[in-house]
């Protein structure tokens, strides 16, 4: 039996050029600043990478250009949700072709709160699949909400179900409640939201993180310091991250790619998805809380 999946697995972004298009070489460096930030896998394409913007030939391009660079360093876990449990079974099966070590889809939020609906939609996209299911359990209006007996009640239904990233609040208490309610049924949970309750998360037996990447280092160093016993040390990185993790929270990929620029990892800022802006005061805002994180991490672009 293969140990359990865990650590910091950052939500990879997804760069694109001035004109929309995305942005390779952009790619490839979000990926090396993630090996080089010495996180425990990745996980694409996800919330975080706008995949509701993206084709499906987009994504498997971007999955096999993922796969490529990873070469199998560390475990990539591929992003698979759509409404459509045919399609989402399709990105299982392409997951499973790149040697993914699982597949995350989130619950539908069309299937509301119904254990039997949500059940029936991942038993068909688990039909076929050959490798684990994390279910991603989103606040609505993006995903169900459901609760955390109800996540429990679908993990349990659907054998091939081995993971749950929870992110509806109060994350901690609702990660107490799965584990209570999943038993052996699982075989870890990750906390998501951002990171920013990953302390809680952690202290209540959260597997690890799935934040978005900008912090890649910062996040990585926090869950290793967590599972070698220095708390202290994750809690004070955790303290270095949670202003501009507030901030995220607002701006969302615009913050992300800002920073990942303002860090020399991304050329380009250009986002697809809806949400605020940065302002001239939001910038400025921005760079003092840089300053303030004092990262420890100046990435070197590919030629």
């Amino acid at each position: 039996m293969k140990t359990p999946l865990s650590g910091a697995f950052p939500v990879l972004a997804t760069p694109f050029r001035s004109n929309g298009a995305i942005d390779e070489t952009d790619f490839l460096s979000i990926i090396r600043f993630a090996l080089e930030s010495a996180v425990d896998g990745v996980v694409y394409p996800g919330v975080a990478s706008e995949v509701e913007t993206l084709s499906e030939e987009e994504r498997r391009n971007q999955v096999d250009l993922l796969a490529r660079e990873i070469d199998g360093r560390i475990p990539i876990i591929i992003g698979g949700s759509d409404p459509d449990p045919a399609v989402a079974a399709r990105h299982v099966n392409h997951a499973a072709e790149i040697g993914a070590a699982a597949v995350m889809v989130m619950a539908p939020g069309h299937l509301g709160n119904s254990i039997e609906a949500q059940t029936e939609y991942f038993q068909h996209v688990a039909a076929n699949a050959t490798i684990p299911i994390m279910l991603q359990n989103q606040p609505k209006p993006i995903g169900a909400g459901l609760t955390p007996e109800e996540v429990a009640a679908v993990a349990s239904a659907v054998d091939r179900v081995r993971y749950i990233k929870e992110e509806t609040p109060p994350c901690g208490q609702h990660l107490t409640r799965i584990k209570n309610a999943a038993g052996g049924s699982v075989d870890a949970i990750f906390g998501g939201a951002g990171g920013r309750y990953v302390m809680d998360e952690m202290a209540r037996g959260a597997a690890g993180t799935m934040p978005a990447c900008e912090l890649a280092d910062i996040h990585a160093m926090m869950i290793r310091s967590w599972h070698q016993g220095d708390v202290a040390t994750a809690r004070r990185l955790y303290s270095v991250s949670l202003p501009l993790l507030t901030f995220q929270a607002i701006f969302r990929m615009h913050m992300t790619k800002e920073v990942l620029r303002r860090r020399g990892v991304v050329r380009n800022t250009f986002v697809r998805a809806k949400g605020p802006k940065l302002d001239d005061g939001d910038r400025a805002e921005l760079t003092l809380l840089l300053q303030e994180a004092s990262l420890p991490y100046k990435h070197h672009r590919p030629v």
